[in-house]
């Protein structure tokens, strides 16, 4: 029996010391395997910090108005009989545009003055007879009353054929003609639309914390998309001094150039605001920064001299940053990194403190202050 207890009891422990080494034997190869992928250098990409001329800006969108704009249409009635203007005519303030029939209304006027004339006749022999003491005051003042009465009426017909005839009430572009000859207009029909186009408005809001920023001659740049390589440059020319309660904004009003007319009324606008002076900041490319709910931070690339194989040893930094303005693809950098320093702009993502690092920069994030919309 003793015998027996002993040969099993040897046999646990053979099994038991098995296990228990076989045990050890993984959990050392897990650790060789996590130390080489703690050690394995990751592939990045890379850029120097560099300092630039920064211009502080405002961003915003807005429309562009006419500074003059009007839908030209007459507060008569009547049957158009001469139309003078083509669509998209260029017209002077005062050009005659249209006319309606205004037979039945010079007839009128025709009338009116023939009586006035007889009112003036009749008044001025009253005159003479009264220094002859032929008639007396009150024959006198009634014929004259009568006088005024008829020229007031002449004045008033002529201004009823004045209406039928449409002015250019500044000068400008026309629209298109929304009427034809013989068609009847009521009072109101549009006839077509005048935008005076040189020099011209755009409108844009900003929040309430930009206030303190705003002065009526400030710079103003707008990028329109229909010409996405050209650059209007204008001036405020007017601040709302209300701001709204609904959304806190303020609404603005710039003045552009448009000699060559090709911004319109209606268009978006994209229009940037400077404020202040240029500032030298430390520019990265915005892929270099990583935003977390810790704080934004970036991967510098410290060098640790050589390896055993004579190769750089480069090795990743985890470095929290302030951030401020964007513009384009770039970033500026408020506190955090300095100039010359080798920061990380892609691969991030497989980093941590003290990894170390390949540089490939064959294929880099892009860090143009003005970049391009390219059609491929």
């Amino acid at each position: 029996m003793i015998k027996r207890m002993l040969a099993m009891l040897i046999l646990v422990g053979v099994v038991l010391g098995g296990l228990f080494g076989f045990k050890v034997f993984v959990n050392g190869k897990i650790k060789e395997a996590m130390a080489s992928m703690a050690n394995a250098p990751q592939t990045v990409s890379t850029a120097k910090a560099e300092l630039d001329d920064w211009q502080p800006a405002i961003d915003a969108v807005g429309s562009l108005r006419a500074v003059r704009g009007a839908d030209l249409s007459l507060e008569v009635p009547g049957v158009v009989e001469e139309i003078l203007f083509q669509s998209g005519d260029e017209v002077k303030a005062g050009d005659v545009l249209l006319r309606l029939r205004a037979d039945d209304e010079i007839a009128r006027l025709q009338s009116l003055e023939a009586t006035a004339q007889l009112a003036q006749i009749t008044y001025d022999r009253d005159v003479k007879q009264l220094k002859a003491q032929a008639i007396s005051q009150a024959i006198v003042d009634n014929d004259q009353a009568t006088l005024r009465n008829a020229l007031a009426q002449v004045a008033q017909q002529k201004a009823v054929v004045d209406k039928k005839t449409l002015r250019a009430p500044f000068g400008g572009r026309l629209g298109l003609r929304q009427v034809d000859l013989g068609q009847f207009l009521s009072a109101g029909t549009v006839i077509a639309t005048l935008q005076s186009l040189d020099p011209i408005f755009v409108d844009f809001l900003l929040p309430q914390q930009a206030v303190a920023q705003l002065a009526v001659g400030a710079r103003v740049e707008a990028r329109i998309d229909a010409f996405p390589d050209r650059v209007f440059k204008g001036q405020i020319t007017a601040i709302n001094p209300r701001i709204d309660t609904a959304s806190r904004n303020i609404q603005v009003r710039a003045t552009l150039a448009n000699a060559d007319q090709k911004l319109l009324p209606g268009m978006f606008a994209t229009v940037r605001l400077e404020t202040g002076e240029p500032e030298r900041l430390v520019t990265l490319p915005q892929t270099a920064v990583a935003y977390n709910p810790y704080g934004s931070l970036v991967y510098l690339v410290d060098d640790k001299g050589k390896d055993p194989d004579g190769k750089p040893k480069l090795v990743a930094r985890q470095v929290f940053v302030t951030t401020g303005a964007t513009r384009g693809d770039q970033v500026a950098i408020l506190k955090g990194v300095g100039e010359g320093d080798v920061v990380v702009t892609s691969g991030q993502l497989k980093l941590r403190n003290g990894v170390p690092v390949v540089v490939d920069n064959r294929v880099v994030p892009k860090s143009d202050p003005d970049p391009k919309i390219v059609d491929h």
